[in-house]
């Protein structure tokens, strides 16, 4: 009698902790979006897009510690407030979904080391630099080459993925990693 007592109250438990982990991967992914949208006034403006080194910044820490589909929707998040407050372009949502996307994979598919971060131009500069210029600009009737896009996808991601490793390291250094996921 008594074990099943206990082991009910640990099945429990085991319910509060993973409610409560995934309340606070879902406030960690509501806070980096917040960040970013806070920094949205905070862009270059290259030909039709708007390079926001903030939300390759966000990419790198969400991908580290969220994982692959928090990124991604940490993005669309960000890419669609910047919009409708006007601070963003369509190029948003290539330019900010795939780097998410591809440090989550390579975090958690390789080595879970933050160097992860740094690979976030991969997804953003490849894949959503190759998208904006053979998907998007031909769909609104604008003729921009590929290497336009790599090059201020780059100036953007580039800085962005370096500033989200170095506070990374940071928040893991002061022991702050634990507590969010």
């Amino acid at each position: 009698m008594l074990g099943r007592v206990a082991d009910s109250e640990l099945r429990g438990n085991l319910k509060v902790m993973q409610s409560s982990t995934a309340s606070k991967r879902i406030a960690l992914a509501a806070l980096l979006a917040g960040i970013a949208v806070v920094l949205s006034p905070f862009y270059i403006p290259l030909g039709d897009t708007k390079c926001f080194p903030a939300q390759h910044m966000v990419n790198a820490i969400g991908g580290v510690l969220l994982g692959p589909w928090y990124a991604v929707l940490i993005a669309l998040i960000t890419g669609s407030i910047r919009n409708m407050l006007g601070l963003g372009t369509i190029y948003a949502y290539p330019g900010g979904v795939f780097g998410g996307l591809v440090v989550g994979i390579i975090y958690r598919y390789m080595k879970k080391t933050d160097i992860a971060a740094i690979l976030e131009p991969l997804g953003t500069v490849i894949i959503g630099g190759t998208v904006s210029a053979l998907v998007v600009t031909p769909y609104l009737g604008r003729a921009t080459t590929l290497s336009f896009f790599w090059i201020a996808f780059a100036a953007s991601s580039i800085p962005g993925s370096i500033l989200g490793f170095v506070i990374l390291k940071t928040i893991r250094r002061v022991g702050l990693a634990k507590h969010f996921v």
